[in-house]
């Protein structure tokens, strides 16, 4: 068994987008300041992403409990690919208002984000796409720890959150013009 915290995961993120943002400078053969200030608008809509996919939003004395991996209790693997079947399924209405509340919030930002940061994400439709395969690997991501399910619910909501967010972005960008 291995728990890690979510300090951890956040160092380990970060580390991540500077050795990919290294290799970017290297293979450029320049450092772009003012593009790593807008590509920082995406590292940290991952970041709070990671926070609350992986790290459920109950504290236990103040702290945020870590995500635990468990060898032997990967399997069964908790997959929901059903649409709906779980949504309402939630204890509570309180409980179900929350996560489909949470799911479509957490990834409005990202349909903002996204175009702004990636010219080629132009669209409507390659925005929602790129958003979706965000929550795709998020999901595919949460496969080997016990305390996480993939749910195809999820991957549907953050979508529609992003869609949202693309919405806002269209708005600003038509009142702007």
């Amino acid at each position: 068994m291995a728990a890690i915290s979510f300090l951890t995961s956040e160092m380990l993120f970060t580390a991540i987008w500077l050795l990919v943002r290294g290799w970017i400078w290297v293979k450029q053969g320049r450092l772009d300041w003012k593009r790593e200030a807008v590509l920082l608008l995406m590292y940290f809509n991952l970041a709070v992403i990671i926070r609350f996919v992986f790290f459920p939003r109950a504290l236990v004395a103040g702290h945020i409990q870590p995500l635990v991996f468990e060898a032997a209790a990967i399997f069964p693997l908790r997959i929901n690919l059903v649409p709906l079947v779980h949504l309402f399924s939630y204890g509570n209405a309180r409980n179900m208002i929350w996560n489909v509340a949470g799911n479509v919030a957490m990834f409005i930002p990202t349909g903002i984000v996204l175009p702004v940061v990636y010219s080629r994400l132009n669209s409507f439709r390659k925005t929602v796409a790129a958003a979706a395969l965000i929550s795709f690997c998020i999901e595919i991501l949460q496969l080997p720890f016990a305390s996480r399910a993939s749910d195809v619910d999820d991957l549907i909501l953050n979508t529609l959150g992003a869609a949202a967010g693309y919405g806002i972005y269209a708005a600003f960008k038509r009142l702007k013009r």
